[in-house]
């Protein structure tokens, strides 16, 4: 290995015969954690482009890799970092008679489909969610998307409306070839009456309406309610994904 060269900050090249053969970057969350990644040709290069950006970035640090790449897990784990939380992922089946959901709403509870809520209460509601979380859980097991605070596109979002104020959301991406569920979320006070069921039975039977026949969602492993949710309407484990810390 020639050289390992800091390009810019947060940014570091392995260099071979004036080739690049691995690449090093961290990104820094909206909670203050710092997660590092490298993508290297061969292990010499990785283990070189760790052992420079490890010796000088603040602790503590964190990477995301899928569970089923083996190489790049070990690789990580041989450089001190361990295993912090694991994401299943799920595919979801979007046809009613797969899922068993019903269409029917809690009582005094309506669904707004995507692209119909206004601006600003949905604002409101994210801002209330956020909230919520950093009273509760905290940041660090959200969706990256929802940790970095993304504009609220409506055509994105189902929204739950009970007397006239928004409750719930559920965020949809749909530029991927299998559309992914990001978030349910639901207003403390609101929770454990069936809303995040309805939402999702909404948004899979629009889903089926256009042809998707299954959409793609991500569960820590920890979040009881949600895998009971996914999985008790056939929802699959095609994978999982590991953050891995190093103190």
């Amino acid at each position: 290995m020639d050289l390992i060269a800091h390009i810019a900050p947060g940014q570091w090249h392995a260099l071979e015969d004036d080739l690049v053969v691995g690449r090093g970057a961290t990104s820094r969350r909206l909670d203050g954690r710092m997660f590092v990644s490298i993508d290297a040709w061969h292990t010499v290069a990785f283990n070189r482009l760790a052992e420079t950006m490890l010796a000088t970035l603040p602790r503590p640090l964190h990477t995301v890799v899928d569970e089923g790449d083996l190489d790049l897990t070990a690789q990580w784990r041989g450089a001190g970092f361990t295993t912090r939380r694991r994401e299943w992922e799920y595919a979801v089946p979007t046809d009613p008679g797969a899922t068993g959901l019903g269409s029917v709403p809690p009582s005094g509870v309506t669904i707004k489909a995507f692209g119909r809520a206004e601006q600003a209460p949905l604002r409101d509601l994210d801002r209330a969610i956020r909230d919520d979380i950093e009273a509760g859980p905290g940041w660090h097991d959200m969706p990256a998307e929802v940790v970095a605070a993304p504009v609220l596109d409506p055509s994105k979002y189902a929204v739950a409306v009970e007397a006239g104020r928004y409750v719930g959301l559920l965020r949809v991406a749909t530029a991927t070839r299998r559309p992914r569920i990001g978030l349910i979320a639901v207003r403390a006070g609101h929770r454990r009456r069936g809303i995040a069921r309805a939402l999702l039975a909404h948004t899979l039977g629009a889903l089926h309406h256009v042809g998707k026949q299954t959409a793609s969602a991500e569960v820590t492993e920890s979040n009881v309610a949600a895998t009971a949710l996914f999985e008790g309407i056939g929802a699959r484990r095609t994978g999982s994904s590991l953050e891995l810390v190093l103190g």
